[in-house]
């Protein structure tokens, strides 16, 4: 017997790509369990799959960094305290991605690259590990949101929100609308997505000079010219990053999707002055903020 749940959730997340560096993603899970019938005459409870098993991916994945612990840019070293690494991914000509922050901003995934595959078989291995005897077998299905107009990748953190969203290197896969006077503009939308492409939009307050980060070895190389630091304390404990300068993108307010729509707009006026701007920006999948100007 099988018992299936589609968009059982979405993990936002981002991930380290030797060519496109840090990018943010959304992938929607839809799930099914092959067992036998329990006491209940379930494979298993919906309502233990909604909540179980969603608390499951959420936490090994969700709102994290993904890791690809076996290519040979990786290199991970442990802080004294026990809690924190430095994770340094080793792009080579100056786009290098260094960080250090607590152990659970980060997901290490044992492959050589971070695909739909290897998060899919690193999810298995997690969900298996808390499933009842009468489930057998595990299928999942990553995919990505069906998007029919222009959208982008983008990676930031949020220091005062008080959740996972607080971590330096989570991101999202997101659509964006821009209207003109009511009127939809295609080459506005295309032309941001472009900007914005597999970038860090990250915070003017959060930039620190790089002289002032906990660089491990590996970023003993990095300069100001090369590479943008952000440094913040946050409720999980310190977080910080270098990015290259060509992969990084600085607003002067934090980057909650509010901001990043109100951004937009505001920006979207002063070459439009005549014009009246609405931007309706997306966090992930099928949520977001519409900004005006």
């Amino acid at each position: 017997m099988q018992l299936f749940v589609n968009d059982l959730t979405v993990i936002d997340f981002s991930y380290l790509c030797p060519e496109r560096g840090m990018v943010g993603e959304s992938w929607i899970v839809d799930i099914i369990l092959d067992g036998s019938l329990n006491e209940q005459s379930m494979v298993l409870d919906f309502g233990r799959v909604k909540k179980q098993i969603k608390r499951i991916i959420d936490g090994a994945v969700d709102h994290k960094l993904a890791v690809p612990a076996e290519h040979a840019y990786t290199h991970v070293t442990h802080h004294d305290d026990g809690n924190s690494y430095w994770v340094d991914f080793m792009r080579p000509e100056q786009r290098s991605i260094h960080l250090f922050c607590p152990a659970d901003a980060f997901a290490f995934i044992d492959a050589q690259r971070v695909t739909m595959a290897s998060v899919t078989d690193y999810l298995r291995a997690v969900i298996k590990r808390e499933l009842p005897d009468n489930v057998q077998g595990l299928e999942l299905q990553l995919r990505a949101e069906e998007i029919p107009g222009a959208f982008y990748h983008y990676t930031h953190g949020l220091k005062k929100h008080d959740g996972n969203c607080q971590r330096i290197a989570h991101g999202h896969r997101s659509r964006i609308y821009i209207a003109l006077n009511g009127t939809r503009s295609e080459s506005l939308e295309q032309q941001w997505a472009s900007t914005w492409q597999d970038i860090y939009l990250g915070s003017e307050e959060d930039v620190v000079p790089v002289a002032q980060l906990q660089r491990s070895q590996y970023a003993q190389h990095v300069t100001a010219q090369s590479h943008v630091g952000y440094s913040y304390i946050a409720d999980q404990g310190l977080f910080e990053l270098l990015v290259p300068v060509a992969e990084n993108y600085i607003i002067p307010t934090d980057s909650t999707v509010e901001c990043i729509a109100t951004y937009l707009a505001q920006t979207i006026k002063r070459s439009h002055p005549n014009e009246s701007i609405q931007v309706t920006g997306f966090e992930g999948v099928g949520k977001g903020a519409i900004g005006y100007a």
